[in-house]
Formats: structure tokens, C-alpha cells, sequence
């Protein structure tokens, strides 16, 4: 299946079957489920996800489900937006 991506600025969005959908900051980036918080850990990006996200938009105003433990260290924790927890990767 061919996708096209779509970005603004540090954005990313490709449309496979579910979207994938990335953010990103100087200190990390935002996500939907379709990255691996093990591998995230792993490497030692500091990462959040956000489930059952269609959008761009819908990543800023979703609640955090998972956060690495680098993205911990910066402050962010389940249960936030995703907007906040890009600030903080800011």
C-alpha cells in the first residue's frame, strides 16, 4: 500500500491501515501506538503515545497511555495531553 506523507514542520503523518502519526522536539517526540515503547526504551528516545488517534490534532489533545523512561526523567506522565507533554520535550 503506497503512502504519501503528509508534515508540518516536525510532524509526520502516514496513512497505512491505522495512521501513523509522529511529533517531534528537540528532546523527543509524541507518537501513536504504532511505535514500541520497549524499543523506544531500548534506544533511549524519550517518547509518549497516545492511542486510538486519527490526526495530527487528535495527538495534541489525546491523553498520554505510555511514556519512556527517558520521557519520565523530563516531567511527563500518563493522563496529560500530548500537547503538554510536547512542551516539555521542547
Amino acid at each position: 500500500m503506497a503512502s504519501t506523507p503528509s508534515h508540518d514542520n516536525d510532524a509526520l503523518h502516514f496513512q497505512l491501515t491505522r495512521p501513523l502519526l509522529i511529533m517531534r522536539a528537540p528532546k523527543g517526540f509524541i507518537s501513536c501506538g504504532y511505535i514500541s515503547m520497549e524499543a523506544c526504551n531500548r534506544i533511549g528516545d524519550a517518547c509518549a503515545i497516545m492511542a486510538k488517534v486519527d490526526t495530527l490534532d487528535d495527538l495534541l489533545t489525546a491523553k498520554v497511555q505510555a511514556v519512556s523512561d527517558k520521557a519520565a526523567q523530563l516531567g511527563i506522565v500518563i493522563g496529560e495531553t500530548g500537547e503538554s507533554a510536547l512542551n516539555k520535550l521542547r
